[in-house]
């Protein structure tokens, strides 16, 4: 018997593979959608399709805890989509505090400092969370996932300069916000 719209999630929650492939062949977009929306800002395709082959493994993993019929079935790969990218997502979030004594963002080593033992990583974290989005993507690549200003400058379709500028531009911008953020705290 081979798995088809009507016996797919019976067979699923059987264990045959079969009804995996079906699944895999017929919700791969909707997966693979929901997946891009959330992780596409890293530009990752290892990242993106790890995250699909997790989705799929949490499918197989958790079949017997699916009720419902297909139109369930639909909502409920969607969900496990959407959760799973989201734990991705906070996962390559956290490297940003490794990531962020490499990022000067102050001129004076007392700002930093200051500014790590008073445990306000998060707030820097939203900082470049606010800058315009072509610059959020610039950082995100350059600081976190490791890109070279050349790469980045291919990736994007821009010169190298303008990435430079755009760097330098961004740190100038968060160092005036942690100044801000400073005075507030006083």
């Amino acid at each position: 018997m081979k798995s088809d719209e009507k016996n797919y999630i019976k067979r699923l929650k059987a264990g045959h593979e079969d009804a995996l492939d079906y699944i895999i062949d017929n919700y791969l977009p909707i997966v693979k959608g929901t997946v891009y929306k959330v992780l596409g800002v890293f530009k990752d395709d290892g990242l993106l399709e790890e995250c699909i082959n997790d989705v799929f493994l949490s499918v197989w993993n958790n079949a017997g805890k699916f009720q419902g019929d297909t139109t369930n079935f639909k909502q409920w790969i969607f969900a496990v989509s959407k959760f799973k990218a989201i734990d991705f997502y906070r996962k390559k979030i956290k490297t940003a505090e490794m990531i962020l004594d490499a990022i000067e963002i102050a001129s004076e080593k007392s700002i930093e400092d200051e500014l790590i033992t008073k445990e306000n990583e998060k707030e820097i974290l939203k900082l470049i969370n606010e800058l315009e989005p072509m610059d959020r993507e610039i950082f995100i690549l350059k600081f976190f996932l490791g890109y070279k200003a050349e790469e980045i400058a291919i990736k994007l379709n821009v010169t190298k300069s303008s990435i430079d500028n755009r760097i330098y531009r961004g740190k100038k911008k968060l160092k005036e916000k942690v100044l801000n953020l400073k005075l507030e705290v006083v």
